[in-house]
């Protein structure tokens, strides 16, 4: 455990509250002391829950911890019990209550309650919020659908001629990206195939629709960091298949619905030439612009894979950066880095991952909710494509980013902060002309048209002036982009590297900014490899025809 002011996951209960927070019928008593509560902002303010989570809180306090705190939680897991009459009833502790050691699950198991009850361990100091959700899910499956359990060695019955095979899509959970539209877009995808999505579970299910997983034919793993370990203790418990590709994207959406054929014993769906409009883009001209654009990804591992496949194989970018902070999707990521060949890493330090952007350069980040931050900061276009989240992310439209509406959306949503960057770069290219200034009348008008201010006179920098600003710079690591709409974010400069004119700057700032970072390598480049100390207009121009032939 750090101290940081940004956290990609929360201790593990909080991914124990996301399970119950996403059923019905479930509630969790949480051994916590008053400050601990915050997670509830979570659910009602980023998810827009119109309910709070199904939590009770045992809420000690400091005087509490001289007297008999495990009675604390005897009383709290006897008033939820009562109060709320829940189907199952999950006992945990936060990572404060860690430490006091009253086992508050153990302490619950041994009252005879009516209702299962299933204890959670979940170590808060090692472990985090992604795997808290896993394993909370993991043991209320079993919990559940354990009794229903065939000897082992019993072969799985033969699925009866008149009835569609049945699948249990596994994972989606409140606070997941999208997941709430995802679901929709899957339940549209099996229905297409011919399989009806029995069970949807942790989002909106009950106990009694884990109970229905026995009855199905095949796993859909939604999302391996929720549901990974709990769709195979179904394979190996039941006997059913798992359908492990996720359909974010195009090709991914005809390989699940093969998957799932496979499984089902059925023939694929041919799908409608028109489900997507991405692969249509993708062959047009105007896709041209994108080729090869430098796009940097990091998210959870399902979607951080997914996007990099996209963004290869689907747009024609050039994937600069891959990354992670799910430590347990680790392998899947460096296995999928190694495919598009680059170095994938695993991080949770938000400082670390904006370094590794800042030095990648690309021209596109799809990250999440930091990552915004930091390409904003860096000035570069962003699309958010996984949680952690904020509000703009759980958008009351339908937005999914599975199946082919999924597609649509990716492409929107990666596609358009690309063209936009242009629109602007054109805008602030043309600001001093005498036609197109911003005091300018709109032409439509013609004559009578009002008088157009006089254009705003170019701001000189002197060299001195410049010199000075880079010094300042310098001396500040992080840097502060300069308060202006195209401008650059701030760069230190290393000693010894060769300097920028006021000149070659601002003629640099006229480069549209989706290859400006390209021209300033290649001409520092050009600069260190000759010696020059000072980059002037001559030396930017010199560098263009040099790499021009």
């Amino acid at each position: 455990m750090q101290l940081t002011l940004w956290t990609y996951e929360g201790p593990p209960h909080v991914g124990a509250m996301r399970v119950a927070a996403s059923m019905t019928g479930v509630h969790y008593v949480l051994h916590a002391p008053q400050g601990d509560t915050y997670a509830d902002l979570l659910f009602t303010m980023i998810e827009r829950s119109g309910a709070r989570p199904p939590v009770t809180y045992t809420t000690f306090q400091a005087r509490d911890l001289g007297g008999d705190t495990a009675g604390l939680v005897i009383q709290a897991v006897r008033d939820a019990a009562e109060r709320y009459r829940p189907d199952a009833l999950l006992v945990g502790e936060s990572c404060t209550a860690e430490l006091i050691q009253d086992q508050p699950g153990s302490l619950a198991a041994g009252l005879g309650l009516q209702m299962p009850v299933v204890p959670l361990d979940l170590p808060s100091y090692s472990k985090k919020e992604h795997w808290g959700a896993a394993e909370t899910f993991y043991q209320l499956v079993r919990a559940v659908c354990g009794p229903l359990a065939p000897a082992p060695g019993t072969p799985r019955p033969t699925r009866p001629a008149d009835r569609r095979p049945r699948a249990a899509v596994l994972g989606p959970t409140t606070l997941g990206f999208r997941a709430r539209d995802d679901v929709r877009e899957l339940r549209a995808l099996l229905a297409d195939a011919g399989v009806d999505a029995h069970v949807v579970a942790p989002l909106g299910a009950s106990v009694a629709d884990l109970r229905r997983i026995a009855e199905c034919d095949l796993v859909v793993c939604y999302a391996a960091e929720v549901a990974g370990t709990a769709c195979e203790w179904v394979r190996r418990t039941f006997g059913l298949p798992v359908v492990k590709t996720v359909p974010i994207g195009v090709g991914a959406t005809r390989d699940f619905l093969r998957e799932v054929a496979e499984a089902a014993g059925a023939a694929p769906p041919v799908p409608a030439p028109d489900a997507s409009r991405l692969p249509w883009y993708s062959r047009s001209v105007d896709s041209t612009y994108l080729t090869g654009k430098r796009v940097f990804v990091f998210g959870d591992g399902t979607h951080a894979v997914a996007a990099a496949r996209v963004a290869v194989e689907e747009l024609g970018f050039a994937l600069v950066g891959l990354g992670t902070y799910s430590r347990e999707m680790g392998r899947e990521v460096r296995a999928a880095g190694q495919k598009y060949g680059v170095e994938a890493f695993v991080s949770d330090d938000y400082l670390d991952v904006e370094a590794r952007i800042a030095a990648a350069a690309p021209e596109l980040v799809l990250g999440t909710q930091m990552e915004r931050h930091t390409a904003k900061r860096l000035g570069v276009p962003c699309a958010v494509i996984s949680s952690p989240i904020h509000v703009q992310d759980v958008p009351a439209r339908h937005s999914p980013q599975v199946g082919w509406e999924g597609a649509n959306v990716l492409f929107d949503s990666w596609v358009h902060p690309l063209m936009m960057g242009l629109e602007e770069h054109l805008l602030h290219m043309f600001r001093d002309d005498f036609e197109f200034h911003d005091g300018a009348a709109p032409s439509h008008l013609g004559a009578k048209a009002a008088p157009a201010a006089a254009p705003r006179a170019p701001e000189r920098v002197t060299t001195a002036e410049h010199e000075a600003l880079l010094d300042a710079i310098a001396a500040e690591p992080t840097g502060v982009a300069v308060d202006e709409p195209d401008a650059e974010p701030a760069r230190a400069v290393p000693a010894g590297a060769p300097r920028w004119q006021a000149d070659a700057e601002a003629e640099l700032r006229k480069i549209p900014f989706f290859v400006r970072g390209k021209a300033r390598r290649n001409t520092e480049r050009y600069a260190a490899e000759r010696g020059v100390a000072a980059i002037t207009l001559d030396t930017l121009y010199e560098a263009k025809a040099h790499y021009a032939r």
